[in-house]
């Protein structure tokens, strides 16, 4: 199982949410580069990046933190917010990024979407923010009627890379992951799923692996120090 630790870029700081709410931000760096430096020391060979401006105003924002991110690192590289066009596609991926994460315009623009992963094979991920089973799009903003398993089978027969599912819930908040909820995702599509929100501990990490699923994606707990990458990436190998 790939572990993925997360930088979630807003105002170019290295920022964690709680449940996705804005008003609810803990800074924890200034300085991204560095933070991105200490988890490819620790043995990370992914990145997940975040831009909150962009999920929320819909369009990137965090440009250049995420190209300096990218540049100064070795890590494979995905990033989600704000990507709405092909342009922005196109743009992120000569940065150097290795995959794209596209929630919104994906419910929004499902042609467009199926389109894009047509044109971009394998590089491409659906992300799937899920509020009580719904999905929830512009930065969590709103909450749709459209259920996360549906947007799973919608895309089926896509060449995506994979499907990040987030269980808005848990997000931040540093209570376990949602395991029923991403097992039956987990069910429903023949994508590679990565699991995101509330890991806490080795143990989490370590039960998602027996779902089994493709990654995960650790934010708060590498922050507060709660979980060790080095040890995490140690035992997930063995």
């Amino acid at each position: 199982m790939q572990i993925w630790p997360a930088i979630d870029l807003r105002g170019g700081k290295c920022v964690r949410l709680k449940q996705g709410d804005y008003n609810r931000e803990t800074i924890f760096s200034d300085n991204p580069v560095a933070t991105a430096k200490n988890f490819e020391s620790a043995g990370a060979e992914y990145l997940h990046l975040v831009d909150l401006d962009g999920a929320r105003d819909g369009a990137v924002t965090n440009r250049q933190a995420i190209a300096d991110i990218v540049q100064s690192t070795n890590m494979q590289c995905e990033i989600g917010g704000g990507i709405r066009d092909e342009n922005a596609i196109r743009d992120l991926l000569e940065i150097g990024l290795s995959r794209l994460v596209i929630g919104t315009s994906a419910l929004k623009q499902p042609e467009w979407f199926a389109k894009m992963a047509e044109q971009f094979p394998d590089r491409l991920v659906l992300g799937i923010d899920a509020r009580d089973g719904q999905v929830a799009t512009d930065g969590w903003l709103e909450t749709s009627e459209t259920s996360a398993v549906k947007m799973a089978e919608q895309f089926a027969q896509l060449p995506l890379a994979a499907i990040i599912y987030t269980d808005i819930a848990t997000d931040g908040m540093m209570t376990g992951p949602n395991l029923s909820e991403i097992s039956v995702m987990n069910e429903a599509t023949n994508h590679p799923v990565v699991a995101s929100g509330g890991i806490r501990s080795v143990e989490d990490l370590q039960a998602l692996a027996k779902l089994p699923v493709a990654g995960a994606i650790v934010g708060r707990a590498l922050y507060e120090e709660k979980i060790d990458l080095a040890a995490a990436l140690a035992a997930i190998k063995a």
